[in-house]
């Protein structure tokens, strides 16, 4: 006999009569099952209910799907929209799963009755268990006699399914020797945000150019590369700052997968002689991927660069950025100033906005007004006023910023101080009791003071504003499952800087590659800093110079630890390699 869902989430969960009275007044007027309706209402959690669900239709309960123990075979047969609909996942056995039936039996709640541990040839995990058509109709299209259903929750479901399809995608190979048997290409728009596992458009051109970003998004990938050249063309993506080959399609297949992505980010296809900007938003599985599109006019055709930015990745706190705790505590000190101008310096892509988001994040509390000018907005920062450049319509960061000093900030972030007006403006806010955040793209700390110079901003107004500056770079981390114990002879140690009292106290690695890391030998990637402040010494002989080698000099004299010696440290403590210092510092 069924108990009544009402009883089992009184008598399990505590849900009154009254709560659940409601629940279904609620269904009445505007639909949805009972129990949906009390997680909506927080009166209980989805776990809970399918708790619930599992004592009511005697079906196991797994909150986590054993997805290591299964294949995806379905995923030719059933289509991705039909399983999403109705959040259901065939998990069909592995021939090499020994051990399956012991995740199943550890995974299945004590009602489960001792026939059931049977290993059946499919496992089912669904959500709902009063959808008895949709399984019906899966069961069908499956061909299966043998089966087992299981309660699982929506995320595991549909992470499932994601993991499932795209596990199964075609691969590049597959997809360009498909359009070389046709050669007829359709060219058409996805909506903003449309799930690429979702998008089933038989287009071979369409599921490349969805193949080349949903790879690059799983190879934690940040830009993609499409580069034309005389006879062929090459995609590759950049990860962990260094480019790979990813496919080298044939030339001909170059205009319709250029135009395939022009149309994505809703830009000109028919404008072929211009430099042109774009940006689109897709979603891979639960991840939400912002896609600015840059496109510039070579001598054999378009070239286009895609940056990646994952929305869905959580911002970085200060003590994440890999810092040692003698810098970390530096830093954490020169954000306390009332007042004044701190610079990050470095090339693009040396991690300046992550460095300056988490530095906001850290100083981010109800009683301190922040407000941002940025070009772009990469991350929403939740209490803090975020304001876009605009060119099109004038915003300007000068202008932008003129407006943001009479909205009482305590702090101000500027993007970057590209010209006089800008960095001028942030002049005058830190002399009047205002905290400024900005970038420069210089080599050095000592080389921003020539570059303000340069700019236009005097001397005297520099030592009078400016705090400090930090450098920056970012370096790849060895992988902790390849790395290997080795000595480097005498000429490598002296071309880096590291002496044999150094080599005593720490060990030296190098990179090999595994399957973990993609075979480079790195896995993610941590900065190191160069921090100058501006005490009364350097301050006096920016008023008589701003040769940046006289000012390095004198700050080398005050013990300021360079790019190099950071990376060096991080190489006698076995982080990164004498290789990767090397190739992102100098002397």
């Amino acid at each position: 006999m069924i108990r009544h869902l009402s009883k089992i989430l009184k008598d399990n969960f505590g849900v009154s009569e009254e709560d659940f009275k409601e629940a279904q007044k609620i269904k009445k007027e505007k639909g949805g099952g009972t129990g949906e309706i009390l997680v909506r209402k927080k009166i209980i959690t989805e776990t809970q209910l399918l708790e619930a669900l599992s004592i009511q239709y005697d079906i196991p309960f797994m909150p986590e799907l054993p997805l290591g123990n299964f294949k995806a075979d379905f995923t030719r047969h059933v289509p991705i929209q039909f399983l999403k609909k109705y959040a259901m996942v065939p998990l069909e056995r592995s021939d090499h799963a020994p051990d399956s039936e012991d995740k199943l039996r550890q995974q299945d709640n004590s009602n489960t009755k001792e026939e059931d541990f049977r290993v059946p040839n499919c496992v089912i995990a669904i959500n709902d268990p009063a959808s008895f058509q949709p399984l019906d109709d899966l069961i069908r299209i499956l061909d299966q006699d043998d089966f087992k259903v299981v309660l699982s929750t929506k995320n595991a479901i549909l992470s499932a399914i994601n993991i499932s399809y795209d596990l199964s995608q075609d691969s590049a190979e597959q997809l360009v020797q498909d359009m070389e048997e046709s050669t007829t290409t359709i060219i058409s728009e996805i909506e903003d945000r449309a799930d690429l596992l979702d998008d089933t458009s038989d287009a071979p051109i369409i599921k490349l150019v969805n193949h080349i970003i949903s790879q690059s998004v799983k190879a934690r990938s940040s830009d993609i590369h499409i580069e034309p050249y005389q006879d062929s063309f090459k995609v590759r993506y950049r990860v962990d700052g260094i480019l790979y080959d990813l496919l080298s399609p044939p030339k001909w297949i170059q205009p319709a997968l250029i135009s395939r992505i022009k149309v994505m980010a809703k830009m000109n296809i028919a404008e072929k002689r211009l430099p042109q900007d774009g940006r689109l938003d897709v979603k891979i599985g639960n991840q939400e991927i912002d896609v600015r599109v840059s496109t510039i006019p070579t001598s054999f055709g378009e070239r286009v660069v895609m940056r990646l930015l994952n929305k869905s990745g959580s911002l970085l706190n200060l003590p994440d950025l890999g810092l040692s705790p003698e810098r970390l505590d530096l830093l954490k000190d020169l954000i306390k100033s009332p007042n004044g101008i701190i610079l990050i310096t470095g090339p693009t892509g040396s991690g300046k906005t992550t460095m300056l988001y988490a530095i906001l994040s850290s100083m981010n509390k109800p009683d301190i007004n922040i407000i941002t000018i940025e070009d772009p907005v990469e991350y929403q920062l939740k209490g803090i006023s975020q304001i876009q450049v605009n060119p099109r319509i004038d915003l300007t960061f000068a202008r932008g910023l003129r407006s943001i000093v009479r909205q009482d900030p305590d702090v101000i972030l500027i993007g970057e101080i590209r010209d006089k007006e800008t960095a001028e403006i942030a002049v005058q806010s830190a002399l009047t009791g205002h905290l400024v955040f900005s970038t420069l793209h210089t080599n050095d700390a000592a080389s921003a003071i020539t570059r303000l110079v340069d700019i236009g901003i005097e001397p005297f107004l520099i030592s009078s504003s400016v705090v400090a500056v930090a450098a920056q770079r970012l370096i790849r981390v060895l992988c902790s499952h390849c790395k290997e114990i080795y000595t480097p002879d005498d000429i490598i140690l002296k071309s880096i800087g590291i002496t044999p009292d150094q080599l005593r106290d720490g060990t030296i690695y190098m990179a090999r590659g595994c399957e973990k890391c993609f075979r480079t030998g790195y896995a993610g990637r941590m900065c190191i800093l160069e921090i100058m402040i501006l005490d009364n010494n350097l301050k006096r002989l920016i008023l008589k110079t701003y040769d940046s080698n006289l000012i390095k000099n004198e700050a080398l004299k005050l013990n300021m630890i360079t790019l190099r010696q950071d990376g060096i440290q991080k190489v006698l403590d076995g982080i990164t390699t004498i290789e990767e210092v090397l190739r992102v510092t100098q002397k």
